[in-house]
């Protein structure tokens, strides 16, 4: 690993939990969570608990070229009139994926206040990127993550309109595949993203690939992209 992020240190991979666990403690500035990252760990906790990093194995990861889209969400794409910006709207999306869920009581998200402030200020550093997806000039979906090398580390998503979340997900594939990115890692297992052809692989395949795909010179920068429409073949 870079000099830069030694002094972040984190015990072995192998030590983790079977559920993933493998630290609680330390902080959110942008030098750990960068270190983090790169190691293939990432936060993960709720309002009231010590900051917990995981590293979950099995790995969920969705490979930009194994991207899988069913005839309704093709309709959607068409039909919805979905504008895709980026970092346009970063801290407005964070807190809708911060909003609680159908059936969530209020503080149940696990991004909590410290989080949204690291994570703006990752943003600010060029490393988190905002994906929003607009209606009418309304915010009806979106999501973010981070990017480090050819990886796009994703961290949540939100949606208020039919498939406005996998419309989000597919503007993300194309500006990554445009970009020349590797892989998505999407940290946890959902049907939702194994609906759209993410996979479980083994963390050692996962870190594997990761040390490759972070040999890549690191570019950070606001992405300043937007587009009408997403044509498939």
């Amino acid at each position: 690993m870079s000099g830069q992020f030694e002094q972040y240190a984190f015990p072995p991979l192998e030590t983790a939990t079977p559920e993933g666990l493998l630290a609680i403690g330390g902080d959110l500035s942008s030098g750990r969570l960068l270190a983090a990252y790169r190691q293939g760990i990432f936060p993960w906790y709720s309002t009231g608990q010590p900051i917990l990093w995981w590293s979950p194995d099995p790995r969920t990861v969705l490979y930009p070229e194994q991207l899988r889209v069913k005839r309704s969400l093709r309709s959607s794409l068409r039909k919805q009139g979905f504008r895709i910006t980026t970092d346009r709207a970063f801290g407005a999306v964070i807190q809708s994926c911060a909003a609680p869920r159908s059936g969530e009581s209020e503080g149940g998200t696990w991004i909590t206040a410290h989080m949204m402030d690291a994570y703006t200020q990752l943003n600010r550093d060029g490393y988190a990127h905002s994906l929003e997806g607009w209606q009418d000039e309304c915010l009806v979906g979106g999501l973010y993550g981070v990017a480090i090398g050819r990886v796009f580390f994703g961290e949540s998503m939100f949606s208020r309109a039919r498939d406005a979340s996998k419309v989000g997900l597919v503007g993300l594939v194309r500006i990554l595949t445009d970009k020349k990115f590797e892989v998505i890692d999407c940290q946890l297992p959902s049907d939702h993203l194994f609906s759209l052809g993410a996979q479980s692989i083994p963390r050692t395949d996962f870190i594997a690939h990761l040390r490759l795909a972070l040999d890549a010179v690191d570019t950070p920068g606001l992405w300043d992209i937007e587009f009408e429409g997403l044509q498939l073949s």
